[in-house]
């Protein structure tokens, strides 16, 4: 029986599911993959030989070199995939279960923000940990979809 995993963005409107095992994943320092997801790096895996299912509507996209679209959900904005003539990458945050997908090689050096190697070594602290902000935590509602088991 084939693995199946499902994932989608953030409002619930684009969601997808795939079956089978996917390829590489990786993490991409690239400043287009860091323009694409508003972030420091873009964690991405490619579907490899699985087969993908879009369950809800599909992205939008956005052409955003000769070569390469991107998949965005057009009602709250998450980058959702990476399309290029080799293939379809899938943003691994927008899985439901993005810890199970483990990146194993970094693209885009030339690009690294270099604080981005320090991340690790800067105090941390749970989410309700932060005393500061638990007022303005125990009154917030997320309208977020939710992760499926």
């Amino acid at each position: 029986m084939s693995k199946i995993q499902n994932g989608g963005c953030q409002c619930g409107a684009v969601r997808f599911s795939v079956e089978g095992e996917m390829g590489r994943p990786s993490i991409c320092h690239c400043r287009m993959c860091q323009k694409a997801f508003g972030n420091v790096f873009a964690p991405l895996v490619n579907l490899g030989e699985g087969k993908l299912t879009w369950t809800k509507a599909e992205p939008a996209r956005f052409q955003s070199s000769n070569f390469v679209k991107r998949g965005f959900c057009p009602h709250c904005g998450t980058p959702l995939t990476y399309e290029a003539p080799d293939g379809m990458a899938l943003a691994i945050a927008a899985f439901d279960h993005p810890g199970e997908i483990v990146p194993v090689v970094q693209y885009g050096m030339e690009s690294r923000i270099p604080w981005v190697a320090h991340v690790n070594d800067w105090p941390g602290m749970d989410t309700m940990d932060d005393l500061e902000a638990l007022p303005f935590l125990m009154q917030l509602v997320s309208y977020q979809h939710p992760d499926e088991a």
